[in-house]
């Protein structure tokens, strides 16, 4: 399975067509993954991809990677050598008084900005090509050809030009505005080099479309519509639309917002937008939901979300993520059965590959066994059943247990060759302990509050560390631990350093750890915080 983005693959090369609004890397250690990040610990196969060279986040268009040390050298010479052909189109609104232009210069770097400064001694110089190739709309549409590639390059020489792009608010482009698209207006239409191994031309095209942008672009880029049909739409401020949340399951669309959605939308067109949305996606109807901090006395019937338009969904139904079947419904509660920000965890257990050399079992899942020690409804012990492995899934609720015991059986697995425990976590532990169990793979994956007869009260922000100390004796010598959090206050590097203390108070030692950041359509803000924290962890 390879995700829509990839435009060209072979033992060599990994050509992918970025869209925008997406970093090429992580913008931070602990935030959200860049495409090369997310590629990269995604396959085996992509374990060893080199960056060769970057587009802005929000530049959509062609990159290439190199999969192997030979052909990462003869692209980087080829790269250095000013022999890879880039080219890019974008969008103005000013008028120019010629065709073509060549421009020439230093960039020297101010704040967020780069500012064009005569060439001198000690610079580098920048050239870029500048050719009028049609009009588009109100617009006219530029081709720009690099022959550097310094960071902001383009974007500098067209302002340089009086060429500003559309969208950009660093160097002057217009942001709004009859027919605007909304976006930085610069793609990187064409990539063309020689093959690093064979030597043969290599050309690739990725014709710009300006006009169809939006939260869609990047969900078209990264989940596979053959094996997944349940995601994030849209994601609040960092899709552009603070407040809301917009959902796919499967024919069926979930619009969460602050407040009950009214057909006016408070003086806002959200509602026409979302409806919009759903035709796009061809969406069988709308369900409503708001969006509650806290969620005890509330009753399943106010809390479940409630059709807002078209027609009625089913008591429930399944969808597909990675490749796999699991039942949802709008009746039940709060939680409508999946929790979609654990998607590419989920797809790590059933691959068996957390990250770059980093299996979740080193001689794979077949034969291990797994504690689901928050199991909800079995989404990461259905994952880790179908790669073999023997899966003890607890939880409070047997209603969730059994509903999970149904996507076992959506995927042709038996529940009866699993286990299934209801109850609390920390006291399953202590009984799993006494009986002398131990498991290859321990999950954790805890409600941020929650509270239960036999375990008191439980907040993700205090009580961590001493959740992972009483399930540690449960997970083997060398086995691996998933630790996963939504508490928004507890910043990711205060997490981890609650989980490493606790596993060395426990007299034991972390060999390795990933952070395992949201898939794609949960993209990170920088103002929006760290809802979802996961790490993995191998534990000696």
């Amino acid at each position: 399975m390879s995700p829509p983005c990839i435009r060209f693959e072979d033992e060599h090369l990994l050509v992918v067509d970025k869209p925008a609004g997406w970093n090429t890397h992580a913008p931070a250690p602990l935030a959200g993954a860049g495409i090369y990040d997310w590629l990269r610990d995604r396959e085996p196969r992509w374990q060893d991809l080199a960056l060769l060279h970057r587009l802005d986040k929000e530049t959509s268009g062609l990159m290439v990677f190199g999969k192997t040390t030979a052909a990462n050298r003869g692209l980087s010479r080829q790269f250095e050598a000013r022999q890879v052909a880039k080219t890019y189109r974008f969008l103005t609104d000013r008028p120019a008084p010629f065709q073509q232009r060549t421009v020439r210069s230093a960039l020297a770097r101010s704040g967020e900005r780069y500012l064009a400064r005569p060439v001198h001694a000690g610079s580098t110089e920048a050239i870029t090509h500048l050719q009028h190739v049609g009009v588009a709309g109100p617009f006219t549409l530029w081709e720009a050809h690099p022959v550097t590639g310094l960071t902001h390059q383009v974007r500098v020489h067209a302002a340089e030009a009086g060429l500003p792009i559309l969208g950009d608010a660093l160097y002057g482009g217009t942001l709004t505005g009859p027919g605007h698209p909304g976006r930085l207006c610069l793609h990187a239409e064409a990539l063309a080099f020689n093959h690093p191994v064979t030597a043969l031309p290599q050309r690739f095209q990725s014709p710009q479309a300006f006009a169809d942008h939006g939260p869609w672009s990047l969900r078209a880029a990264a989940i596979e519509p053959e094996h997944t049909d349940a995601f994030r739409l849209v994601h609040g401020l960092a899709d552009g639309r603070p407040g809301m949340i917009l959902e796919r399951w499967g024919d069926y669309l979930l619009w969460q917002t602050d407040a009950p959605p009214t057909e006016t939308g408070q003086g806002t067109p959200q509602p026409a937008w979302v409806r919009t949305v759903a035709e796009r996606v061809r969406a069988r109807a709308i369900y409503a939901q708001t969006l509650h901090r806290r969620l005890q006395g509330r009753s399943p019937q106010t809390l479940s979300p409630a059709q807002w338009w078209g027609a009625a969904a089913p008591s429930s139904w399944y969808v597909r993520e990675n490749g796999l079947r699991y039942e949802i419904s709008f009746a039940q509660g709060y939680s409508v059965g999946l929790f979609l920000d654990q998607r590419d965890n989920r797809r790590r257990l059933s691959r068996n590959h957390v990250a770059r050399r980093f299996p979740v079992c080193a001689n794979g899942l077949a034969g291990a066994t797994l504690l689901n020690a928050f199991a909800y409804t079995c989404g990461f012990s259905v994952s880790a059943a179908v790669a073999g492995a023997r899966t003890t899934s607890v939880d409070l609720s047997r209603k969730a247990l059994d509903w999970g015991q149904r996507n076992f059986r959506l995927n042709d697995l038996d529940p009866a060759a699993h286990e299934f425990l209801a109850g609390d976590a920390l006291d399953w532990a202590r009984r799993l302990h006494r009986r002398g169990r131990q498991f290859d793979v321990v999950l954790l994956d805890p409600p941020t509050f929650s509270r239960s007869r036999p375990g008191g009260v439980f907040r993700a922000e205090k009580d961590y560390g001493a959740l992972v100390q009483a399930t540690l004796p449960l997970l083997k010598p060398a086995g691996t631990l998933l630790v996963s959090t939504n508490a928004v206050t507890l910043e990711p590097g205060v997490f981890l350093d609650q989980v490493n203390e606790a596993i060395a108070r426990a007299g034991r030692r972390v060999a390795r750890h990933f952070f395992a950041p949201p898939p794609p359509d949960f993209p990170w803000h920088r103002s929006g915080g760290f809802p979802m924290k996961s790490f993995w962890l191998q534990v000696e």
